[in-house]
Order: C-alpha cells, then sequence, then structure tokens
C-alpha cells in the first residue's frame, strides 16, 4: 500500500514541481547548467521514491524536493569549485537541511520559485532562439510536458520536437544565454512567445494527449497561475495578458461539467451548466473588461469573446453561433491557419446548416491526419442524414485519437446513427431552424493558431 501510495505521489509531483524545481536550480547553477539542473531534479525523485518507501513519506514533501534537490546542487558546485562564488547562497541554502522533514520557511520558498520560473519563462523565451523552439523549451523545462505532448501542441512529429530542443540547448550553451531577467523593452519584446507558451501549456491540459486522461486539471491550473504571474508585474501586465487570463477562466469554467461520472466525455450540448463556476466566469468577465481599452485587439480578445458566448448561453440552443462565426471569420483574417477554419467552419455549420458546415470543412487543406477534423465531418453528415459517410468519418477519426475517452465517444456516436431522433434545433438569428442530424461537432485540441475547441 505505502508502496503506491509513494509511486503516486511521485508522479503527482513530478508533474507539479519537476518545472519549478529546474527553474529554482538554474538560478543556482547558472543557465547554460540546465542539463545539470533536470538531471538533478531526476536523481532528487529517485531519492525520494526510495527514501520514502522505506522511511515514511515525510510531512512537507515538497520542501523536501527542495531541499534535497538545494543539497545536490550545492555538491555539483563545490565539485566544479565555485564555493567562493556562491558561499554566501550556500550559507543560507544549508540551513536546517539535513532533517528527512524539513521545514524550509513557506514564504522564501514560494517567492523563489514565482521569481525563478518568471525568470526561466523569459530565457526560454530568448530572441536569439528561434521561435517555435522557445517556445518548446519552456513547455518541455518550465511545463514540464513530454516530447510527445509537445509535437500534439504544434501538431509535428517527436523527432522534430527532439532537435528543436537539442539545437536550443545547444545555442544557450555556446551562447552562454544569461538567465537573468531582461531589461523592460526586452522582455516587452518576448511577450509573444511567453503567452504562447501558456496558451499551449492550458490546451494541453484542457484536451490532454494522454490516452486515459483527457483533462489535465494540473496543467490549467498552472497555466492560470503562471498567467496571474504576469498580471501582478507592471511590465507584463499587458492587454493581451489580460485577455489570455479571461480566455483561461471562460474555458475553466466549464471542466467540471466536461467529463461524466464514469470518465466520458460530456458534449456541449449536453452539459449540465449549473455546473459551470460562476466564480471563474465572473473572472473572466472582469480580465476581458479589464483589457479593453486602446485600438489594440490581439487573438486572445477575440478567443475569449468566443468563450464569452457560450458561457452567456443559459442553454445550448440559445447559443449565438451567428457571432461566433462572425468571430471566427475575424480570427481567421488575424491568424490564418487551418485549425482557426476548423472552427469557423464547425461555426458555420451551426449558424447556417450542415450542407454549409461540410462544404467549408472540405475546403480546409492539411488537416487529413487531425482526427477532430473527420469527426466534425461525421457529425455534419449525421446531421445531413448520411449515415454511411458519418460513419466512414468516425471510422477514420477513430484511427487517429490515442484517447480511450474520445474513441468510446466516437463509437457512440455510430451507435446512435440510426436508432437515435435525429431532429436538432440550431438557432440562428431571430429564428430556429430545423435539420436532420446528431450534433456533436468538436472543434479544436490543441492547436499553434490560438483557437479553442468548438462545439465540444
Amino acid at each position: 500500500m505505502l508502496d503506491n501510495q509513494v509511486n503516486q505521489l511521485i508522479g503527482h509531483l513530478f508533474r507539479h514541481e519537476a518545472g519549478k524545481m529546474a527553474a529554482v536550480l538554474t538560478r543556482l547553477l547558472g543557465f547554460q547548467s540546465l542539463d545539470l539542473a533536470e538531471d538533478i531534479v531526476q536523481d532528487t525523485l529517485l531519492k525520494a521514491m526510495s527514501a520514502w518507501k522505506f522511511k515514511g513519506i515525510p510531512d512537507n514533501p515538497s520542501a523536501w524536493l527542495y531541499t534535497v534537490a538545494k543539497r545536490k546542487a550545492i555538491d555539483a558546485i563545490r565539485k566544479h569549485r565555485l564555493q567562493a562564488q556562491h558561499s554566501e547562497y550556500i550559507h543560507e541554502a544549508l540551513r536546517s537541511e539535513w532533517t528527512l522533514t524539513p521545514t524550509l520557511d513557506s514564504s522564501f520558498l514560494q517567492n523563489e520559485i514565482e521569481d525563478s520560473q518568471l525568470r526561466m519563462i523569459f530565457a526560454c523565451c530568448h530572441p536569439a532562439i528561434p521561435y517555435e523552439s522557445q517556445i518548446a523549451l519552456t513547455l518541455k523545462t518550465l511545463c514540464g510536458l513530454s516530447i510527445l505532448e509537445i509535437a500534439n501542441c504544434f501538431l509535428t512529429s517527436q523527432d522534430v520536437i527532439t532537435k528543436r530542443l537539442y539545437r536550443a540547448r545547444e545555442k544557450i550553451r555556446d551562447e552562454k544565454i544569461s538567465l537573468e531577467a531582461p531589461l523592460p523593452a526586452a522582455m516587452t519584446g518576448r511577450m509573444d512567445a511567453v503567452l504562447h507558451s501558456l496558451y499551449l501549456l492550458f490546451n494541453e491540459g484542457y484536451n490532454s494527449s494522454h490516452p486515459n486522461q483527457l483533462i489535465r486539471h494540473d496543467l490549467c491550473e498552472e497555466a492560470i497561475r503562471l498567467c496571474i504571474l504576469l498580471t501582478r508585474n507592471a511590465i507584463t501586465d499587458t492587454a493581451d495578458t489580460r485577455a489570455l487570463l479571461a480566455l483561461f477562466c471562460f474555458q475553466a469554467s466549464r471542466e467540471d461539467a466536461r467529463i461524466s461520472s464514469d470518465g466520458s466525455i460530456v458534449l456541449l450540448k449536453d452539459q449540465d451548466r449549473s455546473k459551470w463556476s460562476s466564480s471563474l466566469i465572473d473572472r473572466g468577465k472582469y480580465f476581458l473588461e479589464q483589457s479593453a481599452g486602446g485600438d489594440h485587439v490581439s487573438v486572445y480578445h477575440i478567443e475569449a469573446a468566443i468563450a464569452g458566448c457560450h458561457t452567456r448561453a443559459k442553454t445550448f440552443e440559445e447559443t449565438d453561433w451567428t457571432l461566433i462565426a462572425e468571430l471566427y471569420a475575424i480570427l481567421a483574417g488575424m491568424k490564418p491557419g487551418p485549425i482557426v477554419s476548423l472552427n469557423l467552419a464547425i461555426a458555420t455549420g451551426y449558424s447556417k446548416s450542415p450542407s454549409s458546415g461540410l462544404e467549408a470543412l472540405k475546403q480546409i487543406e492539411g488537416l487529413d491526419d487531425h482526427y477532430l477534423y473527420h469527426a466534425a465531418m461525421g457529425d455534419f453528415y449525421a446531421r445531413s442524414g448520411n449515415e454511411t459517410e458519418a460513419k466512414r468519418c468516425y471510422d477514420k477519426a477513430s484511427g487517429l485519437t490515442a484517447s480511450n475517452a474520445e474513441r468510446n465517444l466516437l463509437a457512440l456516436k455510430q451507435s446512435e446513427l440510426s436508432s437515435i431522433s435525429r431532429q436538432y434545433v440550431v438557432y440562428n438569428g431571430n429564428h430556429r431552424r430545423f435539420a436532420r442530424g446528431k450534433v456533436a461537432a468538436d472543434g479544436d485540441k490543441r492547436n499553434v493558431s490560438f483557437s479553442e475547441r468548438g462545439a465540444e
């Protein structure tokens, strides 16, 4: 029993603390020693697994990890004969570090982590590193995503991401890129990559790549927490930052309603809206209002507005799909790409007709390997009464997803093709139109064009 508890706790701490620990250690070791910092984190987790199974789980597992990791980093410094340079810090770090259950000052620990993470985010988004590599490095180092998860974020292969990370770290070592926070002007220039990284982190949590975990609440919470940290800094508290935080709040407000008690996906039209978090919706409205002003409108403003449309609708039938389609059309002009086009096509199918949605989907190129594209095609074929094509599309989509929950949903859709009543109400302007077919169209899952998932 203890072994299982330890294994589960270590897995939890790895997801929550590994990136933070690496950020703290790189402040001590120097950013050029990023690989060493990550090795120390791994060694510390292995030591915890062994020690806790033998001596029991400490009262403060996180503090235990930071204490042991710092001790290992200090040993590494001594080994490289840097003790004199770091002697003052060593003196502080060694205080009360020799017990199994250390009691670190919580305010010192939290302040250090926050500061280190902000430094790490901006360091990873250094302009000397190619833009996509900046984001991949941030997601891997600070956020703890796997190579596969990052590849899914970019809709590319693991080999491509591995090469990007290798080249980025090689450039960091060769050019001795410093971890020091950049000057205000430089921070402003890095904000786009920083916000993009947080967006993809949240998106991976909201629609996880994990086969048995549709939502990773820890990633969503981490993205929100880091975005809040940015709003607390006068330089990084921008209109875009607030708009992104508004989007996060709107999306996170629906998390509890998206999964049933048995782990099945609950589509937007079937969700119990009383489970939507009113406090998060209110926070989303607040940050969206705070992001307004001036002539600047970003992709985050548009996406937050789209998410806000969903939260305002008391029922699925009352959703203003016409406005959502218009907003996606604006987004497509600002950030063109196949994923935004996918969401626009889905919104078009709801605001006009299934045939309009199908026609728009067929015009999109580059998503033949994206399962949500085929799932959306299947949904609109089902609504049009074409069961043969709907089944073909669902089969194609099922073969392209690793998620068990999504495969189960696709299987359910297929089983209902011939048995359910296919009458569905689509709200359009001031009147209602009736179309045949069961609606369960999905939009984007992970995207590099900032679009949200459509009618999940």
